[in-house]
């Protein structure tokens, strides 16, 4: 059994759970999520506390990660998500123009990003990028996505990086004389 499974999650204040057969609905001041689990995990809500409990030992495996995302859920519809991005090179730069994050990455073009439902878009600086919404898996693939863009290259460090994210820089060519 999972250590992480079997601690029940509290509800805080101003969050709704309601849990239908296997699907599972939170609602709370930021907004509303809903997922689908397996059939073979049992949630109940018992005296604002949800517990997750498993049929039978075979599906261990799926009783913390039905837990957590539970509980990511729940911190979603009351704080949010939010992944910080920088952008680091000479003439590497983002701006938002609407809905549209528009970045200027070395290419002969400009790179466009449409903000998705429940996703914004913040451009603090012309270097700094942040993305924020209530679904962390969501609010981590659009920022995958963006970083996708231009990866950050190992020998100028040039590119779309995470905040506080190490590149490990290389050496360039040895330029020894013949």
């Amino acid at each position: 059994m999972s250590r992480i499974g079997k601690s029940p999650i509290v509800i805080p204040q101003g969050v709704e759970v309601k849990v239908e057969g296997s699907s599972v609905t939170v609602k709370g001041p930021k907004g509303t999520l809903t997922q689908e689990f397996l059939p073979e995990v049992n949630i109940t809500v018992e005296d604002s506390k949800v517990v997750v409990a498993i049929a039978d030992e075979k599906h261990g495996n799926i009783h913390g990660l039905t837990r957590t995302l539970i509980n990511n859920m729940i911190i979603g519809v009351t704080q949010g998500f939010e992944k910080s991005l920088e952008i680091n090179g000479i003439g590497y730069k983002a701006q938002k123009q609407g809905k549209k994050l528009v970045m200027n990455l070395g290419y002969s073009h400009t790179v466009e990003v449409e903000e998705q439902d429940g996703i914004t878009i913040e451009v603090p600086t012309p270097n700094s990028i942040i993305v924020k919404g209530i679904d962390k898996q969501l609010v981590g693939q659009i920022a995958a996505n963006i970083r996708e863009y231009k990866l950050p290259e190992p020998y100028k460090g040039k590119g779309i990086k995470y905040v506080g994210e190490r590149i490990k820089r290389k050496e360039g060519k040895a330029g020894g004389k013949k």
